[in-house]
């Protein structure tokens, strides 16, 4: 029932049949919900026997290869790794990091998780630096590290979960450096070896994934399926910084120009974006529509728009 829900919702154009193998609860409001959808009549039947049962049993036996065949690819795409990074255990849980600045303003850094050869975009985390204020990757990297590893040392059961199996960074060997000091600085700490391999995913100049790198600066080649893989893992953790970045930077943009405006508090800016969506917008607003916004006056949108195109 939720699947026919979420798969059809958007789908079209739509069947005249839906055949599934179970008798579905709600069957008849979906039915009238996808008939309206269409403007023709449409049904859910679950056939109990003849050429219709067999296709339902037939395409329920396609859905199961393609589900072995996709649990095998991921499979061979973790064994793979294991082998040429010559690994002690298959690595179930990988993590990914970069940072992203611009001329060393609103540093952030993101990190992505691969788990069981699949990317979980759920598990992506978000990160402000907070120690260092000026541009230098490899001590933002190594502020991340720190904070990330130090939660599931503290609380295996925490939000960030148990400690990777694995870690790629984004970028070459000072980040693999960066990285390492960090683990050998906590596992000093410990009672017990914290081992974690790194390496680094390197681009060509095309900005596209070119190779892993290791601690030795050994380039490792991957194959086509592995690269593939890498590949979306780098552009995920990638976009996951970039996003966030951006999100920072409008934000504290945002909040510098329009809270140096005498009379604008925080009801008032936030009525503004909510109406506007940005500073651009409300500078390109006119006077009227500005002050249609609930304790604005012409005088008000007059003075706005002067303050923000001085800045």
């Amino acid at each position: 029932s939720s699947f026919i829900k979420q798969y059809y919702i958007d789908k079209t154009p739509l069947p005249n049949k839906i055949m599934v193998k179970e008798t579905i609860d709600d069957k008849e409001i979906i039915e009238q919900w996808l008939t309206k959808t269409a403007g023709r009549k449409i049904e859910i039947k679950s056939p109990q026997k003849g050429e219709k049962l067999k296709l339902v049993e037939m395409a329920e036996k396609n859905a199961l290869i393609t589900l072995e065949n996709k649990e095998k690819d991921k499979y061979n795409i973790l064994l793979e790794l294991k082998e040429i990074l010559n690994l002690k255990k298959i690595p179930q849980k990988i993590e990914s990091y970069d940072i992203s600045n611009i001329n060393g303003s609103f540093i952030v850094a993101g990190m992505c998780v691969m788990q069981n050869g699949i990317v979980k975009k759920n598990l992506s985390k978000r990160f402000k630096i907070k120690t260092v204020l000026q541009q230098d990757d490899p001590k933002c990297m190594q502020e991340v590290i720190e904070r990330r590893l130090k939660h599931s040392l503290e609380n295996p059961n925490g939000g960030f979960g148990t400690l990777p199996d694995l870690i790629f960074v984004d970028g070459g060997i000072t980040q693999i450096r960066a990285t390492r000091k960090i683990i050998n600085k906590l596992r000093a700490s410990l009672k017990y070896e914290l081992s974690i391999p790194i390496y680094g995913m390197i681009k060509n100049d095309k900005h596209q994934t070119r190779a892993l790198i290791d601690e030795n600066k050994r380039e490792i080649k991957l194959s086509d399926e592995l690269m593939k893989a890498i590949t979306n893992f780098q552009d995920c953790v990638h976009n996951t910084a970039i996003e966030y970045h951006r999100k920072v930077r409008s934000k504290e943009v945002t909040k510098s120009l329009l809270d140096n405006i005498d009379g604008i508090g925080e009801v008032r800016k936030t009525e503004l974006l909510k109406r506007f969506g940005s500073v651009e917008k409300i500078l390109n607003a006119s006077d009227d529509e500005i002050s249609q916004i609930n304790g604005i006056n012409k005088k008000m949108a007059q003075k706005i728009k002067e303050e923000l195109g001085k800045m």
